[in-house]
């Protein structure tokens, strides 16, 4: 490598350091840089004038109260790389555009599309370009995306798998088709996944290195989050606790579908167990919670069983992985009926029982975490490519 090679190469890596600070909430000056870095002032007045001019810094004041001159303090100018997440459920996709900080510009909601892959990916790119239009914002700004997905992405085959509420999605290679449709890198993980990131970002995950999340609504699922960073498996299928020898026979082939712990507490489980236990019929699950504001016993007993069922899942859950911390979601895990439930049987059946929170993020825990997860990529190119071509077509 010749001298002009090696220099441009130093300033590219001063370049990265200088954006990685910035984006980690840090103000900076070209003086303290060259102070740390005992780089020539120049340098890195170079440096930081071709940052300015390609938008990714800007002054936000100045140094006082030294001896001698001050010095202009910097900041990320947050509109230079946009963020783009989506959490996908089997009903609604909830998306949203943001700055580099991960503040929001634009948010929707549309019904999710039943037609098919194709009709899928044109869905994610309408959404995009629509929430691009709403925060006044080019397309060519966006620089990296994820999207959440209730189901499975396998790293290996670069395809979707265990995907049952959306039609015609397994064996769909997601990332390489969003990626070729939008033109910035994209990264596809498990919707679940994504509330566990987003748990850590700005919810009850936040700080603590070891924990999980569980969603229970119509099904079960879990994020995990090991040493501050999600746990996602072989194949993309870790914590996938629907599936655990739990409140059924794992023998039994009709859990296959659905698995024996889902079938045991999810919504469908919920509502049978009421009925066969001599309660109303017809009754939503969340009719059967307000049953227990009435004094409705049978409905009593049926989320103490619930509960239950989960605890016994929970301390399996903990003799594998140790979290500190349980985070529950999901429209019945979420439910403060069912979780104080929960606390009362963990320490029953486990001599060290983690703590057991309800979210507080609510439903935007999976959109959040979208988002981190593509500050993180952003991060990643940032780390590996010219800063000045990001964010540029």
């Amino acid at each position: 490598m010749n001298f002009l090679a090696q220099s441009f190469s130093s300033r590219q890596h001063i370049q990265r350091a200088v954006i990685l600070a910035a984006m980690d909430n840090e103000q900076v000056s070209r003086a303290e840089l060259a102070r740390i870095s005992g780089l020539s002032k120049q340098t890195m007045s170079d440096v930081f004038r071709d940052l300015e001019d390609d938008g990714w810094l800007e002054v936000v004041g100045r140094t006082s109260g030294n001896v001698g001159r001050s010095a202009a303090v910097y900041e990320l100018a947050p509109n230079r790389a946009l963020l783009f997440g989506a959490d996908v459920g089997g009903t609604k996709v909830h998306a949203a555009l943001t700055d580099v900080n991960g503040e929001v510009l634009a948010e929707l909601e549309v019904p999710t599309t039943q037609d098919g892959a194709d009709a899928f990916g044109e869905q994610i790119v309408a959404c995009c370009r629509l929430l691009a239009q709403e925060a006044g914002q080019p397309m060519e700004r966006i620089s990296a995306g994820t999207v959440g997905i209730p189901g499975a992405f396998d790293p290996a085959r670069r395809k979707l798998f265990m995907v049952p509420n959306i039609a015609d999605l397994n064996d769909y290679p997601i990332e390489d088709d969003l990626e070729r449709r939008l033109g910035f890198p994209i990264r596809v993980d498990n919707d679940v996944n994504m509330a566990a990131k987003g748990e850590m970002w700005r919810g009850e995950g936040q700080n603590i290195p070891c924990f999980v999340f569980i969603a229970l609504g119509t099904g079960i699922g879990m994020g995990i989050i090991n040493e501050g960073r999600v746990l996602s498996g072989s194949r993309g299928a870790a914590g996938e606790i629907a599936t655990l020898p739990i409140g059924g026979d794992p023998f039994d082939a009709r859990n296959f579908h659905a698995g024996a712990l889902e079938r045991s507490v999810g919504s469908i489980a919920i509502r049978d167990r009421y009925e066969g236990a001599g309660g109303a019929r017809g009754l939503t699950v969340r009719d059967i919670f307000d049953a227990i504001d009435r004094g409705d016993q049978i409905a009593s007993a049926t989320l103490t069983e619930v509960a239950r069922q989960l605890a016994v899942g929970i301390v399996a859950i903990c003799a594998i992985l140790d979290p500190q911390r349980i985070v529950m979601g999901g429209s019945i895990g979420a439910r403060e009926e069912l979780v104080d439930r929960i606390r009362q049987f963990i320490p029953l059946c486990s001599p060290t029982p983690p703590e057991c929170v309800v979210s507080t993020l609510g439903r935007r825990a999976g959109l959040l975490g979208t988002i981190s997860q593509s500050r993180d990529l952003l991060r990643s190119m940032l780390q590996t490519s010219d800063p000045l071509k990001v964010g540029r077509s």
